[in-house]
């Protein structure tokens, strides 16, 4: 796809290299979490590993990835300009700062280390939300999106608590003083990032995507469909969450099957926009066909786990075997899709768009490589599906570690893509976007103009 939507105001988006500084340093992430996840399965990684590997993932690619979109995105949709791209810089030292320590004391079990560092990240989070708060609070009248938004920001607010909390409770127990289970927490310090913070936020930014880049339009049942999404699922995060914080079974039951009812509501309005796209098919759209279908498969199997017990650890993300499935196959493939258009859309808009008519020049497509995009959709696509195929079979063994490793390779493939995006096309080098003012090219004196 070529096109650049006409509806969206590019003149208030803050400099390239701020939105792109996030997006960089959650590829990073992205990479260290995979590579993590191959230190388990090789049982070579100490301490709390896998507490580790979730936090790399979870907090550093996509929360931070969240954090880079909503900056560029909420002044571009919305008409309006960033409250302060200073806050937008300090929210990801403090949060990459904050993540860096919090792992690195998980590995080495300093827990008492924990509580610093999940400190930073609260902070660094809560800047992010008052920014974006900030910068909404000029809108007159909210759209679907940034009603979303508002949402997930909520939800980071108070599962960033929790963190903390929890990280207190590592080395100075004070759950059990006030009668609630760490469990509890653990499990409703859960349900709000994934099912609040993260899926709250895949909606709303899917309910523009999704038409934007398919050039349709809610219309008929969508729009009763995009009602019911918009009570039962931030109704059911709630009340999920403090089912579990409590230990009540049939509240979170409910909790449960309305997050799964809204997930329903909102699998139909995408798989509508995808059929009637009037565009030709990218990456993004087949990463998002992959993600409806994984999506509507989570909903099938974990009904019955909801059902049965929404409290136990093992249905913490709905049925047993079907972690992979929402957070790879559903989430993960709607951010690499995303990012597909992101990243090369923010750098056409700051180098080429002013050459239309004046010059040749590239689609936003045309950025990246076509051939390592089938790749990656290849090897993330058939490694995705080993894995999930062999959770919900209960075949453990080869095909899990077959799954990985090409899961893995496909996330190098997806990354050197991107990379070679920002190499080739963008006006700053990676030291500039990642390090703006700090960076060595500045330090060593040469002639450089970073946007801060």
């Amino acid at each position: 796809m070529g096109v650049i939507p006409g509806n969206i105001e590019t003149d208030q988006q803050p400099p390239m290299t701020v939105p792109l500084r996030h997006f960089v340093v959650g590829l990073a992430f992205l990479v260290a979490g995979i590579g993590l996840g191959i230190g388990l399965h090789l049982n070579a990684v100490p301490g709390l590993g896998r507490l580790a590997h979730v936090h790399l993932l979870l907090v550093g690619w996509i929360c931070i990835t969240i954090m880079g979109a909503m900056t560029q995105f909420v002044p571009v949709w919305s008409g309006v300009t960033l409250h302060s791209r200073r806050l937008a810089n300090v929210q990801l030292g403090l949060v990459v700062s904050g993540l860096f320590g919090f792992v690195v004391a998980l590995l080495l079990l300093k827990t008492a280390w924990l509580i610093p560092f999940a400190a930073l990240m609260l902070v660094g989070f809560w800047i992010f939300a008052y920014n974006i708060i900030r910068t909404l609070g000029t809108v007159e009248a909210y759209d679907v999106t940034e009603r979303h938004f508002l949402g997930a920001l909520g939800f980071f607010l108070v599962l960033t608590v929790l963190g903390v909390l929890l990280a207190v409770d590592f080395t100075v127990p004070t759950f059990s003083q006030v009668g609630v289970r760490r469990s509890g927490v653990a499990r409703a310090h859960a349900t709000l990032a994934v099912f609040g913070a993260v899926l709250t936020t895949v909606y709303g930014a899917l309910y523009q995507l999704g038409t934007m880049f398919t050039q349709t339009e809610l219309h008929g049942i969508d729009h009763r469909l995009r009602s019911v999404e918009e009570i039962a699922h931030p109704t059911g995060v709630v009340v999920l969450a403090a089912g579990r914080l409590v230990a009540d079974a049939p509240a979170a039951r409910v909790g449960g099957l309305l997050i799964l009812f809204a997930a329903s509501a909102f699998c139909l309005i995408l798989a509508r926009k995808l059929y009637e796209m009037r565009v030709e098919r990218t990456p993004m759209h087949t990463r998002y066909i992959v993600a409806v279908s994984a999506l509507a498969l989570w909903i099938a199997v974990s009904a019955p786990a909801w059902i049965s017990d929404p409290l136990t650890r093992n249905h913490l993300l709905g049925a047993a075997t079907a972690g992979h499935l929402l957070l790879l196959g559903a989430i993960g493939f709607v951010v690499v899709g995303t990012l597909y258009h992101i990243i090369p859309f923010v750098i056409w808009v700051n180098r080429y768009s002013g050459l239309l008519g004046l010059a040749a020049v590239p689609m936003i497509d045309d950025l990246y490589d076509g051939r390592i995009a089938a790749l990656d959709g290849v090897l993330l696509g058939g490694g995705s599906a080993l894995i999930v195929g062999s959770n919900l079979l209960d075949v453990a063994g080869t095909p899990t570690l077959l799954g990985g490793l090409l899961v893995s390779v496909g996330v190098v493939a997806f990354v050197s893509n991107m990379v070679l995006v920002l190499v080739r096309h963008s006006p700053h080098s990676l030291d500039q976007i990642v390090f703006g003012s700090f960076s060595p090219l500045r330090a060593r004196g040469r002639d450089v103009a970073v946007e801060e």
